[in-house]
């Protein structure tokens, strides 16, 4: 588990613009470990984070006009059911919001990457800690099962 720099990224909504931007990290040299696209019908949103930061900071000053940073907490995770979940379970239990996560690629029985954007990055650290990348299971604690709450007719 480690704290990275995630980068956002403001993109015109058309064909060809990722294969640009991505083009770019490539010929740097730069690897996208994660990443995320949204997409209105106005943008798009480029979420990465990168194995090199710094690169990254430099490449995007010159060639973007928009684009934000974030610390985001990321964890190597077993590719295998349940993983993300016992996670997710942990911060539930400990009352830290998830605001948005998304994960790598991975191969069966391989590893993936998440990246997790949280409410409060010290105390999921601190949380998640023990948890060790998901060798170990989620703690003894008992925690209170969330359910969403049923539909409303109008």
């Amino acid at each position: 588990m480690r704290v990275e720099t995630q980068f956002s990224v403001f993109l015109v909504n058309k064909p060809g613009v990722l294969a640009q931007v991505t083009e770019l990290f490539g010929k740097a040299r730069i690897n996208i470990v994660a990443m995320t696209l949204m997409d209105s019908s106005e943008h798009g949103v480029l979420r990465f984070v990168c194995d090199n930061t710094e690169s990254a900071r430099e490449l995007l000053k010159r060639t973007s006009d928009h684009w934000t940073e974030a610390e985001v907490l990321v964890m190597e995770l077993p590719n295998e059911p349940g993983a993300l979940a016992r996670v997710a379970g942990e911060l539930a239990a400990a009352h830290v919001n998830i605001t948005y996560a998304y994960t790598s690629g991975g191969a069966p029985g391989g590893r993936t990457t998440c990246v997790f954007r949280v409410a409060d990055l010290k105390k999921s650290q601190k949380v998640l800690e023990r948890y060790r990348g998901g060798e170990k299971g989620p703690s003894t604690r008992k925690r209170k099962t969330v359910r969403p709450s049923p539909s409303r007719k109008a």
